[in-house]
């Protein structure tokens, strides 16, 4: 018995030597103490020992028995388990014990080898989020395909009920549904580019319709405590940047300042444009002279403590609990400031307003103190009686589509799939002037069709159609021959003038780009 304490107290002291800057405690702290009685939860180490009498068959008790069990029966393999620091924090930690040998063979000691692994535990649950996000994104795009078709009939049957009622009271309902079906498609839009991370190229962009969407974004999924208001001046100057990464920044900041806010509070998204001089921009890293549009983003929260200011975007740093944050969104929001060829700052003190200034290099000769004058809305072209070939495989799609190209002076043939649009296409071939058609249908998909009608005829003229562009947006149908490309939902505004286009083209067209039409 005193050979076994012996053997107990010399791979505890052991442990408690390699462990002492692990776990907090001073040497002089835990000589004489056991392990398990020390650094591991009760539970977890009854765990420990049921896992070890199953895999064993012998009865192992809780405490430093499992320990010795372990180097006993050769079993060295790591195992993960939680330490109790001094002050209460925990840490992930993998332990693997194993028997010290004499020269007969006998057990004198046991050496364990404690690893801190945080930063290990830290990766896996970021991968594991990532997997998530992933599998987010999937499911999003699904959700979008059914809820841009469902969308579709409702924007199309506005505007086909504007035809026919012209009284103000129905004309104020129908608008008032058309902005909410709208503002629902701009919202799955928003949720697959946020859940898919779908990259757009470099284009100029303006700050106004930038922060609007991303408003109305935080005014339909944030906390309604929280009050969102935007400061928008209409003279600023354009910028050059990726459209999905400015909502990624801006989502991020947004989501923080919802987070410094628990009992809710005001959230201030801002516009605006400074000149930086030679001395300024010296005294900004990443900063270049010449002009900006800045982003900002300020809240009412509890602001953030001095001492943690210089360290908010380094990696993997937070002050969020354990799972509510990653320590990555600030580092990204840096990141992409500075591939923009911009930077960002930031002030706040503890229990004051935090504000979040992204600076964009503005492109030359694009300020204007002048209001631009509101496009004015062009009439609806009217067909001439062509036949068009619709085919979705939603009957609500085909019916509104079909009632509306009818009232307009087209004629129609529907299809509910590929392999039914070949068959109609078949026999009218010489009357259809343009197939409108889904990309995504049972039985034969869109890009089988496209290819069976092309077979039949080289010259046919095609508009596709889909609810989740990035499965067969406009790249995707260029290399099949097709020029044009409506996302759903689409208006009737954009069909028909689509249809215009289509018919009027000349056979040259090939040559040119696809086009894709937006609501």
């Amino acid at each position: 018995m005193r050979h076994r304490q012996h053997e107990h107290e010399r791979v505890d002291r052991h442990l408690q030597l390699r462990s002492g800057k692990l776990t907090g405690y001073a040497r002089q702290e835990v000589v004489g103490s056991l392990t398990p009685e020390l650094f591991h939860d009760a539970p977890e180490m009854e765990r420990m020992a049921a896992n070890l009498s199953r895999e064993t068959g012998m009865e192992v008790a809780p405490g430093f028995d499992v320990f010795a069990a372990y180097a006993n029966c050769g079993i060295i393999r790591e195992r993960e388990c939680t330490y109790v620091r001094k002050d209460g924090s925990r840490v992930s930690v993998s332990l693997s014990m194993t028997g010290m040998l004499d020269d007969d063979g006998e057990i004198t000691g046991y050496l364990g080898i404690v690893t801190d692994i945080t930063e290990k535990k830290k990766l896996e649950q970021q991968f594991l989020r990532a997997q998530r996000i992933e599998s987010v994104g999937t499911l999003a795009g699904g959700i979008a395909h059914d809820l841009n078709n469902v969308l579709t009939p409702i924007i199309m049957s506005i505007e086909l009920l504007r035809l026919t009622h012209t009284n103000d009271r129905t004309l104020s309902i129908l608008g008032s549904i058309e902005c909410s079906a709208k503002r629902g498609a701009d919202l799955v839009r928003q949720i697959l580019t946020f859940a898919r991370g779908v990259e757009g190229q470099r284009t100029e962009l303006r700050a106004g319709p930038l922060i609007k969407e991303i408003q109305h974004f935080v005014q339909d999924t944030f906390p309604k405590n929280i009050y969102c208001v935007s400061n928008l001046p209409e003279d600023l100057p354009s910028f050059l940047g990726d459209a999905t990464q400015l909502h990624q920044i801006l989502l991020n900041l947004c989501v923080n300042a919802r987070d410094a806010m628990p009992d809710g509070g005001s959230l201030t998204i801002t516009a605006g444009c400074v000149v930086l001089d030679e001395s300024t921009a010296a005294g900004q890293m990443d900063a270049k002279p010449g002009p900006y549009v800045t982003l900002s983003v300020s809240d009412t929260g509890a602001g953030i403590p001095s001492e943690v200011l210089d360290k908010i975007f380094d990696p993997f740093f937070t002050t969020k609990e354990v799972g509510k944050g990653t320590g990555l969104g600030l580092s990204t929001v840096l990141s992409i400031a500075k591939s923009h060829g911009g930077f960002i700052t930031v002030t706040s003190e503890k229990n004051e307003e935090t504000i979040f200034t992204i600076f964009l290099p503005a492109v030359p000769n694009t300020s204007s103190c002048n209001k631009q004058a509101p496009a004015e809305e062009q009439p609806m072209p009217l067909g001439k009686g062509e036949l068009i070939l619709i085919v979705d495989d939603e009957e609500a799609i085909r019916t509104t589509t079909r009632q509306t190209l009818e009232a307009l002076d087209y004629r129609t043939l529907v299809a509910a799939n590929g392999a039914e649009a070949v068959a109609l296409y078949t026999q009218h071939s010489a009357e259809i002037a343009v197939v409108l058609t889904d990309m995504m249908m049972p039985v034969m998909d869109g890009p089988a069709t496209i290819q069976m009608l092309q077979r039949i005829n080289p010259d046919v003229k095609i508009i596709a159609a889909s609810g989740v562009a990035h499965l067969g947006g406009p790249a995707k149908v260029a290399e099949m021959g097709v020029r044009h490309f409506l996302p759903k939902p689409y208006t009737a505004q954009t069909v028909m003038t689509t249809l215009r286009l289509v018919i009027n083209e000349s056979d040259t067209w090939r040559e040119n780009p696809v086009k894709s039409m937006t609501l």
